[in-house]
């Protein structure tokens, strides 16, 4: 049952985070992809659902949404390799930017998130 819960939170979480990048990239960035906004949006709403759930004790509802939906919406293989690639790219001050961002704003997202529980 708890391998369901995971799966099913997942199977919502990972089409919602293409769509979400996807939608940044392509509205909001008008197409254009100098930084990865769509890979910060995601990590932060994520940070900001996990600080939410640290108010809530009920197991099944932390493996849905915690482990399952967060661990497939969220991103930090993606985060890691676009800092790389704008190391790599010549663009070291994006990179960083990138990094301090995406720790920054997601640690502060689960910190409001876990004020608000």
């Amino acid at each position: 049952m708890n391998l369901l819960l995971v799966a099913v939170g997942a199977a919502v979480g990972a089409p919602l985070r293409f769509l979400t990048d996807r939608y940044v990239v392509a509205r909001i960035m008008h197409g254009a992809k100098p930084f990865p906004w769509g890979t910060l949006t995601v990590n932060v709403l994520g940070s900001f659902v996990l600080g939410l759930l640290t108010g809530v004790s009920d197991h099944t509802t932390t493996l849905l949404l915690g482990v399952g939906f967060c661990g497939a919406f969220t991103t930090y293989s993606t985060f890691s390799a676009e800092t790389l690639q704008l190391a790599r790219g010549g663009n070291r001050a994006g990179a960083v930017l990138n990094a301090v961002l995406n720790l920054g704003l997601g640690l502060a997202a689960a910190i409001l998130g876990a004020t608000i529980t």
